[in-house]
């Protein structure tokens, strides 16, 4: 389904009209998401930028009057999202601000046990835990400068059945101290771990939490990533084709068993990764 807001600007520069489009028409917490403006005449936009929850948009047009970009919802979002749009033509630029609303993700509460080292982690841990997600959130603000690397549909990491959804609020050894902000897929140790799509190799290391990980920049804002790995057959640099091995399934990190966590981000906002085959994948939903 597909929603619309029209806005027209105030006297200005432009002096246009712009129609916002969502696809879907109410995004979920955690999701990602297709906007789509439509600038109407009289006068003609030759760029448009934005920005949505903080993070970059990447317009594409094909006749400067529909643009498309994706965009994401943080899970902890509640009721609407700030979206700003700045439209360049002939004159100044004119500047947009307005919200979309958004749906609720309703996400599952399990409960887990691991070591208590795991659990609850010492201060020195904690310490490495914070470097380690320094370095994972560079890799996702610099993925807003790499140009788009995909063309075709992503796909699932593994063909396994899934274990663990994404949101699930996480109980370890009777605390409550996360969310799940990954899909988990089964599989056995050394079984196949595959990029969901084209990309380059941003990060390959060993994190306290997450045990061997491989990050993929996409480009235009996607990043993926590939936790809990027994072993690692790329290095930071390489690029990678849709559908290539690029690790096998393991046990590193905290985990209570051999697992795939896989992660899908724009920017720094982690989202659903089903919402990004939902939308993106080889059987997009037809409602969208």
């Amino acid at each position: 389904m597909r929603g619309f807001l029209w806005l027209a600007l105030l006297p200005g520069a432009l002096a246009a009209q712009v129609a916002i489009e969502t696809v879907p028409v109410r995004p979920l917490q955690g999701s990602l998401f297709r906007m789509r403006v439509t600038a109407t005449a009289p006068a003609p936009v030759f760029e448009l930028d934005g920005s949505v929850a903080g993070q970059r948009l990447h317009f594409r047009t094909d006749d400067r009057v529909i643009w498309e970009s994706l965009a994401a919802v943080p899970v902890e979002t509640t009721d609407s999202l700030d979206v700003t749009l700045v439209l360049r033509g002939n004159a100044p630029p004119d500047t947009v601000h307005t919200r979309i609303a958004i749906g609720a993700g309703d996400y599952p509460h399990e409960t887990l046990r691991v070591a208590p080292s795991m659990a609850k982690p010492d201060s020195a841990a904690q310490r490495r835990i914070a470097q380690e997600l320094a370095r994972a959130r560079a890799v996702s603000h610099a993925s807003h400068d790499t140009p788009r690397q995909w063309t075709g549909p992503f796909l699932r990491p593994r063909p396994g059945r899934i274990t663990s959804p994404f949101g699930t609020a996480r109980e370890y050894n009777g605390e409550v101290t996360s969310r799940h902000m990954g899909t988990d897929f089964a599989g056995a140790i050394g079984a196949p771990v595959y990029a969901t799509n084209a990309g380059r190799v941003a990060l390959v290391a060993r994190f306290y939490l997450s045990g061997n990980v491989v990050y993929l920049d996409h480009g235009d804002g996607l990043v993926s990533a590939y936790f809990h790995l027994s072993r690692t057959l790329v290095k930071a640099g390489d690029v990678v084709k849709p559908g290539q091995r690029i690790g096998n399934v393991g046990a590193t990190g905290r985990v209570t068993g051999p697992h795939l966590h896989w992660v899908m981000r724009y920017g720094t906002v982690t989202v659903d990764p089903m919402s990004v085959l939902g939308l993106l994948g080889e059987m997009p939903d037809s409602t969208k």
